[in-house]
């Protein structure tokens, strides 16, 4: 019983730390209908932005400040620079073109920063909570957990109870009529990725701290994030935070109980019969898909 608790415990924790990048790719998806594939890279390059304002400051909230306006500048700038350019042609481009930022991203991180695993910041101590024989939850676990719920509540209500939010999803889904209705669908798309950067900015916060900061700390973390979006649905905020927490128990006990030399096979055993029962996640919404 003990490892079964702690099996739970840690995949939820891990699934937490999912959900928080999988809510970033669910964010760009449904303001722009693009996967963001330099989701990753741009996360990494707020939180190196981050630890460098924390050195010079000491300070830990001065430097997730400086993230998420770094996740702002960096949002706009690709897409102004790069995605508007490309978006909206071949299907395959804008996975190419952000492929390839990606791997540009992470280059001048490591010409600036250096590849050497650095050690990042918390506000709260990561040693669990003992009650009884069992240990639970750390703080910065139950911060993340707070973190993810509020990020969640927000992309919520902006996409249901605002207008900004109802121009978004006209823009993604159906840009000229948009344009013929007054909505000025450049801005509200550099928007759209603006508000992805700075959720992917604040889950790197997340989640480097439970590893440690190099250029490439994002890319299987991306992977496993794009899968549990996939899984719960690319539509669906909620489906994201289910997508991770059930990709976190399934890793957590499989890992525990048959070895983590099978987890990456349970990953896509799961995805597949997700995939197959229903293809658009399980808390994909109809109406999203009949536009």
């Amino acid at each position: 019983m003990e490892r079964f608790v702690f099996l739970t415990v840690d995949g939820l924790a891990h699934g937490a730390i999912y959900a928080a990048f999988a809510l970033a790719l669910v964010l760009i998806w449904r303001g722009t209908r693009v996967v963001n594939f330099a989701q990753g890279a741009m996360a990494v390059a707020a939180a190196y932005i981050a630890y460098s304002v924390v050195q010079a400051t000491g300070n830990y909230w001065v430097g997730a400040l400086a993230a998420i306006g770094a996740g702002v500048v960096l949002g706009v700038a690709v897409e102004r620079g790069v995605m508007r350019f490309v978006a909206h042609t071949a299907p395959l481009s804008a996975i190419v073109v952000a492929l390839g930022l990606s791997l540009l991203i992470a280059a001048i991180l490591g010409i600036v920063y250096g590849v050497d695993q650095r050690p990042f910041p918390v506000p709260f101590s990561q040693t669990p909570f003992t009650i009884g024989d069992y240990s639970v939850f750390s703080p910065f676990t139950l911060f993340t957990f707070a973190v993810v719920a509020a990020i969640v509540v927000g992309i919520a209500v902006l996409f249901t109870r605002t207008s900004i939010g109802l121009r978004m999803r006209a823009a993604a889904f159906a840009p000229e009529t948009s344009r013929l209705l007054g909505v000025n669908v450049s801005r509200v798309l550099t928007l759209g990725w603006a508000l992805a950067s700075v959720v992917g900015a604040i889950a790197s916060l997340l989640i480097i701290p439970t590893a440690f900061l190099q250029p490439n700390a994002m890319d299987l973390v991306f992977v496993t994030a794009f899968t549990a979006a996939v899984i719960g649905g690319l539509d669906s905020p909620v489906g994201a935070v289910v997508g991770g927490l059930v990709l976190g128990l399934v890793l957590s006990y499989t890992s525990g109980y048959l070895g983590s030399n099978v987890t990456s096979l349970a990953v896509l055993v799961l995805l597949v019969i997700v995939l197959l029962l229903r293809p658009g996640g399980l808390f994909t919404m109809r109406q999203a898909r009949r536009v």
